[in-house]
């Protein structure tokens, strides 16, 4: 995928799960006063985004550490992405676990895990996100293990990123396109099974597909009437308005179907002037609305941070590999946030 997260997930799980255990000892040393749980970090938007803010991340830790070396002006503007909750990517290692702390750790701070499940066969066309599970059994295994890590704990999972729009754009090699819808709607109809998991399946964004029609089959044969909506904007950078207009003309055609857009780096919106890969690392972009689910559009469920701000979109101008943490990338969304 353009952009995806491949970095080090069992890391943060582990310590996601220390953290409840931590919680479930001290019981209400580290009550909220709303009841027993993890404390999320304090959040301007919380109110609005119900969703869990992980404690451990790749940002909070950056905050920590610039604080420590005394670069205190730095520290306090990446507050701005380390104090907001941020989707968790599963990796390809002990899914199940991985989702379980998560979800737990959501739970226990009375929130819901924002989670993307993203190990599609040939995904990514061999760019920089190139791999995913070696084969259609493999995959199912997969999300079966994802699965029972959910449970019933509350969970919105953002579903295969570019998968669908791969097909559509030709990327993906033909033979491989009847597998792929059919592991989509397995993943949406396994997932649908658990009793608070919403699933959102990707659908491009306003720049790539350009007439959204071109979707609508696609979606259909997918599954997408079983799932709770489609996500646009994934790891991208098209603003807000232009996702929501091509949203809601896609909506139209799927017969009302809700919504929501990865608005994580789009406060600028797309690099201009046709730069070469302008959806890697391009300079100069800001952090866009921050998380929340008060969108004043019946069709928009909620405005989300997919892409964890910060994270290289792959060795391109100067980054590191696709899913690294990159402090001062990080740094410049934030500095260029919108007002």
């Amino acid at each position: 995928m353009h952009g995806t997260n491949t970095g080090p997930v069992r890391r943060a799980a582990c310590a996601v799960f220390a953290f409840v255990v931590l919680a479930t000892l001290l019981g209400g040393c580290l009550s909220t006063g709303k009841g027993r749980g993890v404390v999320p970090a304090p959040s301007a938007s919380m109110s609005g985004a119900p969703f869990w803010v992980n404690p451990d991340s790749e940002a909070a830790r950056q905050v920590a550490q610039w604080k420590k070396d005394g670069r205190a002006d730095d520290a306090q503007l990446l507050e701005r992405i380390a104090s907001e909750p941020v989707a968790e990517w599963i990796g390809i290692d002990d899914p199940q676990g991985q989702a379980r702390g998560f979800t737990e750790a959501a739970a226990a701070a009375r929130r819901r895990a924002l989670l993307v499940v993203y190990n599609i066969p040939h995904r990514d066309c061999g760019q920089y996100s190139k791999g995913g599970a070696a084969d259609g059994d493999t995959y199912r295994a997969w999300i079966n293990e994802v699965a029972a890590g959910i449970g019933d704990r509350e969970a919105t999972v953002i579903l295969e990123p570019d998968a669908l729009t791969h097909i559509v754009d030709g990327c993906t090699p033909a033979r491989y396109h009847e597998e792929r819808y059919a592991l989509l709607m397995y993943a949406i109809d396994t997932l649908k099974t658990l009793p608070r998991t919403k699933v959102y399946l990707d659908a491009g964004n306003a720049g790539w597909v350009r007439d959204p029609r071109s979707l609508v089959e696609p979606l259909r044969r997918a599954g997408i009437g079983r799932a709770d909506g489609f996500v646009l904007n994934t790891s991208n950078f098209y603003t807000t308005e232009a996702n929501t207009a091509y949203g809601k003309e896609l909506s139209a055609d799927l017969g009302g179907m809700h919504f929501v857009i990865d608005t994580s780096r789009n406060g600028r919106g797309p690099l201009s002037g046709g730069h070469d890969e302008a959806w890697c690392n391009p300079p100069g972009r800001g952090l866009g609305i921050p998380p929340t689910i008060r969108t004043s559009d019946r069709h928009i469920d909620a405005y989300l941070w997919i892409k964890r701000p910060g994270d290289s979109d792959g060795p391109c101008k100067g980054g590191p590999a696709a899913g690294t943490w990159w402090p001062e990338y990080a740094l410049g969304l934030a500095r260029n946030a919108a007002p």
